[in-house]
């Protein structure tokens, strides 16, 4: 294990590196807009490097365990694949969402679906045929929403780490070989990652490194929830999740479409409260969920999911009211100047 991590950290860093040199020539750059947090291009799909660093050297080691999984590996490889796309010219929301969804089936027919919510309010709640549109809408969804919060440098890698650490621990405890086999992978691959991403970044990650992240938390979670009661988990993933919920809320109250690009999200309101300080943001929102994760881990077992499931409610609508009166006082702030 120790030797492949290694090897995966290793190259991880040569392939960023050749990433950043021929990012030019690759058309792998990514051009400041009216949402961007950077003022200056910067190289792009670095997530080519961390991603392909894990797939081309785990089935060296690993291969019959693979293998068992090979349906998984092709879904892997189209949202890659689109991701790459991406970076390279971008692709319409329509493209990914509609790759992501075939990737999700093709997931679910290798078995990985969510079949039942478990107990709540008193009832056990089996989703029977619901499970198939259910997963689909888990793994889609959390993939965008880590794909939404990828707006500061080291912010979706970070939270990554976090949440891929959490889902180690689990996996660790119950002796599920796959899923250390992949947490432990990409915490490598992520960790050399950020030696380059961590503000100032010298490279982006791109779609090619958050939508397979998304999509690979998204199956891993939907597996930890074997292990551990289903809603708890929506603690071990809670800020991607409370980030996206509190946006699309905001958006359909104001009357503007809910897939608008705008700069709402919980990363642009604390950067103007840290006066645009990207470290401190960074690091407030990877503390903040550690402090999830872990209540998510403390949880676990000991916590009625009825009373897990209305705690995880009231944290997004305590959420909702602080942060939407720090984006009325930011903009207040802006039109005062």
């Amino acid at each position: 294990m120790y030797l492949e991590l290694s090897i995966i950290f290793i190259l991880t860093i040569l392939l960023i590196k050749m990433i950043i040199y021929n990012a030019s020539d690759l058309g792998l750059i990514d051009v400041p807009n009216a949402r961007s947090v950077h003022h200056v291009q910067v190289p792009s799909g670095a997530g080519v490097g961390f991603v392909l660093s894990v797939f081309l050297i785990e089935p060296f080691f690993n291969f019959q365990l693979l293998s068992q999984h090979y349906l998984m590996l092709i879904a892997f490889l189209a949202v890659f694949i689109v991701g790459i796309l991406d970076d390279y010219k971008s692709t319409s929301h329509y493209t990914k969402f509609a790759v992501l969804s075939l990737a999700s089936l093709v997931v679910y027919f290798d078995g990985i679906s969510v079949t039942t919510l478990g107990e709540l309010f008193g009832f056990t709640v089996d989703l029977g045929w619901f499970a198939l549109p259910f997963t689909l809408f888990a793994i889609v969804g959390f993939t965008n929403a880590l794909n939404l919060i990828d707006g500061l440098d080291g912010l979706a890698g970070s939270i990554s780490l976090v949440i891929l650490g959490t889902l180690l621990y689990i996996a660790y405890i119950n002796d599920d070989l796959f899923m250390i086999l992949l947490s432990s992978g990409f915490i490598t691959s992520l960790s050399a990652f950020l030696i380059y991403n961590w503000n100032p970044a010298t490279v982006f990650m791109g779609d090619s490194g958050s939508l397979v992240l998304g999509f690979l938390i998204g199956i891993l979670v939907i597996k930890a929830a074997n292990y551990v009661q289903p809603v708890t988990v929506l603690f071990l993933i809670a800020l991607p999740v409370i980030d996206t919920i509190i946006v699309m809320v905001r958006r359909k109250r104001d009357g503007v479409s809910m897939f608008h690009a705008d700069k709402t999200h919980l990363h642009h309101i604390l950067l103007h409260f840290f006066n645009n300080n990207v470290k401190k943001t960074v690091i407030f929102l990877v503390l903040l969920q550690t402090m999830y994760s872990l209540t998510g881990l403390m949880i676990v077992n000991h916590v009625n999911q009825s009373l897990s499931l209305v705690l995880f409610a009231l944290n997004v609508v305590v959420f909702y009211i602080i942060f939407t009166g720090m984006l009325q006082s930011a903009n207040t702030s802006v039109h005062k100047k």
